[in-house]
């Protein structure tokens, strides 16, 4: 029950100082603050001086570990990889955008023939059969009568 124990409610075992000494090194002002109170205590105690100047020499190693900049060189080829990359994905969604909008449009196509098809009604066969001098509004041909005009 006290391996599951929520931080800062009682005192500290070896087990969770050491997990947060682990976790946080040396100092105590670095560890989180509702554990300090409770770390202190332990810390005083030799088991927890031994866990800090563990942690103490882990730190130290840290603290001399240097790593160098990167050269000019290098900084340049990343920052022209980077450039192509966005360049070629704005490419790609430029591509994308186009196929998806053609998708639609012929989507759109489809589904108004399919309206037109299922509902249109087919027309009777003794309607009148338009020839090239018909229109609307009556026979435009050589022979129609123009009397109405």
């Amino acid at each position: 029950m006290a391996e599951n124990r929520k931080s800062g409610d009682g005192p500290m075992d070896a087990k969770r100082f050491a997990a947060l000494a682990d976790a946080y090194g040396s100092a105590l002002h670095r560890w989180p603050r509702a554990e300090q109170a409770a770390a202190t205590l332990f810390a005083e105690s030799e088991e927890g001086r031994a866990i800090l100047k563990r942690a103490g020499r882990l730190d130290a190693m840290l603290d001399r570990h240097r790593t160098e900049a990167p050269g000019h060189a290098l900084h340049g080829a990343i920052v022209a990889k980077a450039a192509t990359e966005v360049r070629q994905g704005r490419h790609r969604r430029f591509w994308w955008l186009g196929f998806g909008l053609a998708g639609v449009g012929l989507a759109g196509a489809v589904a108004g023939l399919a309206l037109v098809t299922v509902v249109a009604p087919d027309a009777p066969s003794d309607h009148y059969a338009m020839d090239a001098n018909a229109t609307s509004f009556g026979d435009a041909g050589p022979d129609a009568d123009t009397e109405d005009l």
